[in-house]
Order: structure tokens, then sequence, then C-alpha cells
């Protein structure tokens, strides 16, 4: 079922919105995700019928790719946040899930390239959870 979501980046200077029928939300392991995105993981929505529109600050976009690969990811200029990307010719959307402003119905599909994970990734659903920061 296609839906229609926006985001946006962490300064609010970009704005877009997705819709899409989202293929699966995919938490990717591999060290370029893990480096991207400075976490465990990265969490990203994928749709090979993607209509993306930028309702604000499309020149504020960039995107870097990693060279002899895939791997490319797209950001905001002003605050760095992950953005939405195109990739292999516009055929492919990777949505940054925690981009998203609206809440969507996709839940994870899998975890891939899990066996690149870090080494520190193992067993974090018995580690403390707090709702706020440490005291």
């Amino acid at each position: 079922m296609s839906q229609t979501v926006s985001g946006s980046c962490l300064c609010g200077v970009v704005r877009f919105e997705v819709s899409s029928a989202f293929g699966g939300m995919f938490l990717c392991h591999c060290s370029r995700c893990r480096k991207g995105t400075g976490s465990a993981h990265a969490s990203n929505l994928f749709s090979t019928i993607p209509t993306l529109n930028w309702l604000t600050g499309q020149d504020s976009v960039r995107t870097y790719k990693v060279p002899d690969s895939r791997h490319q990811r797209s950001f905001c200029l002003q605050c760095g946040s992950a953005l939405p990307s195109l990739h292999m010719n516009g055929t492919l959307l990777v949505v940054p899930a925690g981009g998203l402003d609206d809440a969507i119905e996709t839940k994870p599909t899998a975890h891939i390239c899990y066996a690149s994970r870090a080494e520190w990734d193992e067993g974090l659903d018995a580690i403390p959870k707090l709702d706020g920061l440490p005291s």
C-alpha cells in the first residue's frame, strides 16, 4: 500500500515528501553505514517505485558516493542530517527512517550485513533503558 510521508533535517532547512509503497526497512550493519550514521546500524526504507519531492532546501542537499562502490548517502549541508538518496540511476530510493516526521506502518524487515556488525553490538537488549539523559 502506497503512503505519503514527510520528513526533514535536524535544522529544518531541508523538508521533503515521499510517496511510495516501501519494499522494506533494513537495518544495515556494514562498516560504511556505521561510519555514515555514527551508530550501530543505518535504518533505511527502500522503494523501487519512488516519488520524492523536495519541499524546501534542495540546494542544501549533498550526496557523497564512496568511490568504486554502490554506497552513497545524501545529507544536509547545514546540519549533516541523513536525507533520502536516489540510487541505481534513480530506480531505488533509500530513505533514512529517522528523518521522517510522520509515523509509518512499516517495521524493520531484516538486519543486513549482520556479519559486519560492530563487536560491541551484541546483547543490547540486556542493558538498562532510560527515558531521558543519564544523571
